[in-house]
């Protein structure tokens, strides 16, 4: 199966890496219980792939007591998509 590399990411974990985006304008990542965001610019690397910017990382059921309302969450397509809903 072949791979075509077309998003460099740009800070956070995976810095200076090259990922298969498919063209999508969110490309998430989950690394260490996190999805970790990078949202795609109109800048291209070196190599002609597309510059993706990290954008943060948030917990696949939301936010947790204390730190921020999990209510209030920013929702991650990803998280949502694998039925992390963050009601409890």
């Amino acid at each position: 199966m072949e791979t075509k590399t077309d998003a460099w990411l740009v800070g956070g974990p995976r810095d200076g890496s090259a990922h298969d985006a498919g063209g999508a304008a969110l490309v998430e990542l989950e690394l260490d219980g996190l999805i970790h965001r990078y949202v795609r610019t109109t800048k291209q690397h070196d190599d002609d792939t597309t510059v993706y910017n990290y954008d943060g990382a948030v917990a696949p059921d939301g936010g947790e007591p204390g730190v921020e309302d999990p209510a209030a969450r920013v929702a991650s397509p990803r998280a949502d998509a694998e039925g992390h809903g963050g009601k409890h």
